[in-house]
C-alpha cells in the first residue's frame, strides 16, 4: 500500500485526533469564512452555520470521497455589496439562491454532455475578464473603508494606519510565512489590526456585552425579484468554471481523479445545493476553500470525515452569540486594508486565466471581447430599467458570452 493510501486510512485513529484535526481545518478557513459576511453586511454566525451545513450537503452528494471544506465565496463579495445597495438583503439572497440553481443546472449538463460545451461557452477570453470585473468593480469600496470614510468614530489618520498595518501583516504572512502561518494570512492581518485598534481605543465592545452566550443565529429569508436574480446569476459562471480547477488541485494532492469519481457533475451539484441552502438561511454562497486544500497538503489529512467534523464544529460555533457579536466589533479600516489586497488578488486570478490561455489579446476579436467586458463591467454601463436592469458583472458576462458566440474565431484561437 502506498504512502498516500495509508495516510488516507489513518488520520482518524482516535476521536481526540479527529476532533483536533477537524478543528484545525476550521481554524485555517475561519478568517476567510467570516470575512465575506463582515464585508457584505450578512451575519457571520449565519455564515458559520451555512458553511457547516453546506459542507455536510456536499459530502452527502459526493458520498464522502473528496476531502474539502465549503465556506464563503470571495467571488461574490463585490456582487453582494452591489446587490444589497440596490435591492436589499432579502432580494440579494433570492438572487444567490438562483445562482445556486445555475450550479445545479450546469452539473446536470456536465453529467449529460461532459465539459466540452462549458469550455466552448466560457473560454478564457470570457472568464478571465469577468473574474477581473468581479474583483475590481467595487474596489472604491475597499479604499473608502481603508481610509475611514465609512467609519463614524475613526478619522483618516488612525484609519489609514490601521488598514495599512493589517495589510502589511497579511502580505508578510502570505509571502514569507511558513507552515500553518502561510495558510492564515487573512486571519493574521485581522487579528493584528484588531489588537492595534484595541490599543488605540477605537473598538466598541457594547454589542458583545449585550449579546447572550448562546442564541439562534439571525437567519434571514430570501425574497425573489427579477432585477436581483438577473444581477446575480451570471456571477455563478466564473466560480463554476474555477470549481474544476479546485477539484484538480485537491486531486493532485491526494493522487485521485475526482473529475471521474465521484464525478464533476456530483461535485458541482453538491456546491450548487450548498449555495442555495446557504442563501435560504441568509448566508453567503459556498465554495471549496484553497486554504483547506493547503492544510490537507501540509497535514496529509486525506480523510473526508475530518471535514465533516469541521462542519459540525462550525455549526456549534454559530450558536455562540458572543462570538458573532465580537466579530462585528472589528473596525471597518481593518477590513478595508484586507479588502484592498483581496479585490486585487481576484482580479489577478482573472488576468492569470488570460495569460495561461496564451491567446493574443491584440487580435481584433479578443481585443473587442475583453475590452467591452471590462468597460461595461467596471464603468457602470446598464441596459434596461426597473426589474429588468442588466449591469455590472451580469451585463459583462452576458456581453462576453454573446460576443464570443457571434464573432468569428481568430487564427490564434484555433
Amino acid at each position: 500500500m502506498n504512502e498516500q493510501a495509508a495516510a488516507a486510512q489513518t488520520p482518524v485513529d482516535s476521536l481526540p485526533k479527529t476532533l483536533l484535526t477537524g478543528a484545525q481545518m476550521l481554524f485555517v478557513a475561519f478568517g476567510a469564512l467570516v470575512l465575506v459576511p463582515l464585508l457584505t453586511g450578512l451575519d457571520p454566525s449565519v455564515a458559520l452555520f451555512t458553511a457547516g451545513v453546506g459542507t455536510l450537503i456536499f459530502h452527502g452528494v459526493t458520498r464522502m470521497t473528496v476531502p474539502v471544506f465549503l465556506a464563503s465565496s470571495f467571488a461574490f463579495i463585490a456582487p453582494i455589496q452591489g446587490s444589497v445597495a440596490s435591492f436589499g438583503v432579502s432580494a440579494t439572497l433570492g438572487g444567490l439562491m438562483a445562482a445556486g440553481v445555475v450550479y445545479v443546472a450546469i452539473s446536470q449538463a456536465v453529467r449529460l454532455k461532459g465539459t466540452g460545451w462549458l469550455h466552448r461557452l466560457l473560454p478564457p477570453v470570457v472568464v478571465g475578464p469577468v473574474i477581473m470585473v468581479i474583483g475590481l468593480a467595487l474596489a472604491p469600496v475597499a479604499v473608502s473603508m481603508a481610509t475611514g470614510e465609512t467609519s463614524d468614530n475613526i478619522g483618516y489618520g488612525p484609519a489609514i494606519f490601521l488598514s495599512m498595518a493589517s495589510l502589511l501583516v497579511t502580505l508578510v504572512l502570505a509571502v514569507f510565512g511558513r507552515g500553518l502561518l502561510r495558510l492564515i494570512p487573512i486571519m493574521g492581518g485581522i487579528v493584528s489590526g484588531y489588537v492595534l485598534a484595541l490599543l488605540m481605543g477605537v473598538v466598541d465592545f457594547s454589542p458583545v456585552g449585550d449579546a447572550a452566550w448562546l442564541a439562534i443565529p439571525s437567519f434571514t429569508a430570501p425574497s425573489f425579484h427579477w432585477a436581483a436574480i438577473l444581477f446575480m446569476i451570471p456571477v455563478a459562471i466564473a466560480p463554476a468554471v474555477e470549481h474544476i480547477g479546485d477539484m484538480v488541485a485537491i486531486g493532485s494532492v491526494t493522487k485521485k481523479n475526482y473529475l471521474e469519481k465521484p464525478g464533476l457533475h456530483r461535485t458541482l451539484l453538491g456546491d450548487g445545493l450548498a449555495t442555495s441552502t446557504a442563501a435560504l438561511f441568509g448566508g453567503p454562497p459556498n465554495t471549496t476553500y484553497s486554504e483547506v486544500t493547503g492544510a490537507v497538503t501540509l497535514t496529509r489529512a486525506f480523510d473526508p470525515r475530518i471535514m465533516v467534523v469541521a462542519a459540525f464544529i462550525a455549526i456549534l460555533l454559530a450558536f455562540v452569540a458572543k462570538l458573532g457579536a465580537l466579530l462585528q466589533t472589528i473596525p471597518g479600516p481593518v477590513m478595508g486594508g484586507i479588502m484592498t489586497l483581496l479585490f486585487g488578488s481576484i482580479a489577478v486570478v482573472g488576468m492569470n486565466t488570460l495569460v495561461r490561455a496564451g491567446h493574443s489579446l491584440t487580435a481584433p476579436r479578443n481585443l473587442v471581447v475583453v475590452s467591452l467586458i471590462l468597460v461595461f463591467g467596471i464603468g457602470g454601463m446598464q441596459f434596461g430599467g426597473g426589474q429588468f436592469t442588466l449591469q455590472g458583472v451580469s451585463l459583462a458576462a452576458l456581453v462576453g458570452i454573446v460576443l464570443n458566440w457571434v464573432l468569428p474565431g481568430a487564427d490564434e484561437d484555433e
